[in-house]
């Protein structure tokens, strides 16, 4: 039996998904679970595996396009079909979209616009004439009072470079709170404005001009300039979600100082003999994920119904990217060894930025961390990504004063922020788990045994 394949929605409250690429061709056999295409949701590659099997009859939109979700994209036909039940079966499905649907009274919505037309037309012939007058009209060597008595509202800026000009401003139409002439008022009128009122006054100001006085510094214009950048997919759904954070989830936030001496030293001799560079990131996030076990209370995440415990460590690494910032989550970290844990960051790091996530690896965990730390920021707080109830914000190691056994020294400290949701961690707990991070990081060896 023929099948019209449609858009499926492979993110939950995604309207719209971009078809990537097609993964077959017209002519191809298609079977269960053979992948027909890539789809790009706003942060990830989705695979789209077939539900149905048969022969690619038609594709019906190109690669790179964006659908609707629930749109037709493909026809399948059965073995033995002929392709007018492929043609009957599109036109049938384009009839049922459209089946039912009244369509609305032409005459009576053409009517009402026509006769409000000249009702609108005439107030706009005032305004463009009032400003036409201005042009012409003659020099006046201060701000008075509007023909009509009423006061002239108009900024110290305004004033001024109406007597430079030769612009009569009782007769602008402002554009700023209760009618207040601003300076793109006067500055809409262009060059042309004051060009017979400054060419009579350049004879008299001719001599003064010639004998500058000394220290006088030439009047400059400013003016800003921007290039309009439409939004991306994915930077609406970073605003989105950031927003939705800041605004329904109660953050609070807890700071310490962690001395990472034994740190740096440790991952300097595992480098001396690892076929994989350890980066101190990585040992941060084992710290998180070892710190979770410690804590299990702590490794939780909050819904309406119930609190949700896991019994792994599964964590989020942000990722800067071009289009934005991606959160793939790496699973069971605490059975990880630090090799292991490092090659599946830059596999996953690799992916984001090229764009090949695929859904399933931005979903779940209960943690995050994001490190600045290597563009030199000492500390700072980030914004929670829900549902998780923590995320770990790291700055970077410098060397600092602190007293050790009464004495001062130089240690290399780093500052870690622990943004919390206060519906799934107390502030009790979040310190105990903050305690057992810096414990944690401050004895590395601790985390490979």
């Amino acid at each position: 039996m023929a099948n019209l394949i449609r858009m499926p929605e492979v993110a939950a409250g995604a309207t719209e998904i971009v078809l990537s690429k097609w993964q077959v061709a017209v002519g191809d056999s298609v079977k269960i679970g053979d992948i027909l295409a890539e789809m790009e949701t706003e942060k990830a590659v989705v695979d789209y595996a077939a539900d149905a099997e048969g022969t690619v009859y038609k594709i019906l939109v190109a690669d790179g396009a964006t659908v609707e979700v629930g749109s037709p994209i493909m026809i399948l036909l059965a073995a033995g079909e002929a392709p007018s039940v492929g043609d009957a079966l599109l036109d049938g499905g384009a009839a049922a979209e459209t089946a039912g649907v009244e369509a609305p009274p032409v005459a009576a919505p053409i009517a009402q616009p026509a006769a409000v037309a000249p009702a609108v037309a005439a107030p706009t012939a005032a305004p463009i004439a009032a400003p036409v007058t201005a042009l012409t009209a003659a020099p006046i060597p201060a701000p008075i009072p509007s023909s009509n008595g009423e006061r002239l509202f108009a900024s110290p800026i305004v004033r001024k470079i109406g007597r430079e000009r030769g612009i009569d401003l009782t007769q602008i139409s402002g554009s700023g709170p209760g009618g207040r002439i601003v300076r793109r008022d006067v500055e809409a009128l262009g060059a042309g404005a004051a060009t017979e009122p400054m060419v009579q006054a350049a004879a008299p100001l001719a001599a003064p001009a010639a004998t500058p006085v000394a220290g006088q510094l030439a009047r400059q214009e400013y003016s800003s300039s921007y290039v309009t950048v439409p939004h991306t997919g994915m930077r609406r759904a970073i605003a989105r979600r950031l927003t939705e954070s800041k605004s329904t989830v109660p953050h609070f936030y807890l700071s310490a100082d962690c001395k990472v001496d034994a740190l740096l030293e440790l991952r300097a001799k595992i480098n001396e003999t690892s076929p994989v560079r350890i980066s101190v990131n990585d040992i941060v996030v084992k710290a998180v994920a070892s710190a979770l076990i410690d804590v299990p209370e702590a490794n939780v995440i909050f819904t309406p119904e119930a609190m949700h415990k896991y019994e792994t460590a599964d964590i989020s690494v942000a990722v800067a990217t071009e289009g934005g910032l991606l959160t793939p989550v790496i699973r069971g970290v605490e059975k990880r060894s630090l090799s292991n844990l490092s090659l599946e960051i830059t596999e996953l790091a690799g992916r984001a930025r090229a764009g090949k996530l695929r859904q399933e690896e931005l979903e779940g965990g209960t943690f995050a961390v994001t490190n600045l730390g290597m563009f030199g920021t000492k500390e700072f707080s980030a914004i929670l990504n829900p549902p998780q109830s923590g995320i770990l914000a790291v700055g970077a190691a410098s060397e600092r004063a602190v007293v050790e056994n009464g004495q001062v020294v130089i240690a290399n400290v780093m500052t870690v922020t622990l943004s919390a949701d206060h519906r799934a961690v107390d502030g009790a707990l979040a310190a105990q788990w903050l305690a057992a991070f810096v414990k944690r990081v401050e004895n590395p060896l601790s985390m490979l045994v």
